[in-house]
């Protein structure tokens, strides 16, 4: 794979954690810091990914193999990273991606009981070194990220599991933020937005202080 000069950040977090309300934010944030911004999403982020994400959020497909799931995810980010992320990055843009291999991780590896080792194996022959600069993980009780998430339109076949399905994928995000704690930043997503995004914002300062600007 190039070199990449651009810098990738992903945002992770179980359902109702305050995604989509803050991706936005961030975006805005890294721009006032003079950084041009790809933001794209996974599943997703390219006309392939996108229809791969029909089949996976969707209910027509109920009783879905765990490792149709995972090939399915990891065949989306295949397409992703060629046709979007690694072309932005090898440019010197910064992507922020909604979600990415973490996820895998957290929701077909500690959600579904997938092996780790399985799911290492696709992330290293689809990305090879590539992984993710910074992640913001935006963490919370999964009984009130439901509540939230119930709130908002009818729920995909990922938000129609049960709350222990839930539970488990918290547990494997907590995991891989103990694991690597320079990549993955633990951001508490309970408390009130103007106080999310105080950690996010310190959270990118800190990191691009790093990068010397």
């Amino acid at each position: 794979m190039k070199q990449k000069q651009g810098r990738f950040i992903t945002v992770e977090g179980g359902e109702g954690a305050g995604k989509s309300s803050n991706l936005d934010f961030i975006r805005q944030q890294l721009e006032a810091q003079g950084k041009q911004v790809l933001f794209t999403r996974e599943p997703g982020g390219t006309p392939l990914g996108e229809a791969i994400r029909e089949l996976l959020l969707g209910h027509q497909h109920q009783g879905m193999a765990h490792d149709s799931e995972l090939l399915l995810m990891f065949a989306a980010r295949a397409e992703h990273l060629q046709q979007k992320i690694l072309p932005a990055l090898a440019q010197g843009t910064w992507v922020l991606c909604d979600r990415f291999t973490d996820a895998s991780y957290a929701y077909q590896g500690s959600g579904r009981g997938l092996k780790t080792a399985r799911i290492a194996q696709l992330e290293q022959f689809v990305q090879g070194d590539l992984r993710p600069d910074l992640t913001l993980l935006l963490d919370l009780p999964v009984e009130v990220g439901l509540a939230r998430a119930g709130q908002r339109s009818a729920p995909d076949r990922f938000e129609s599991e049960q709350q222990h399905f839930f539970q488990r994928v918290r547990q494997g995000y907590l995991q891989i933020a103990a694991d690597q704690p320079e990549r993955v930043r633990l951001i508490d997503a309970s408390l009130p937005l103007a106080q999310v995004q105080q950690q996010i914002s310190r959270e990118l300062e800190r990191f691009i202080q790093r990068l010397g600007g």
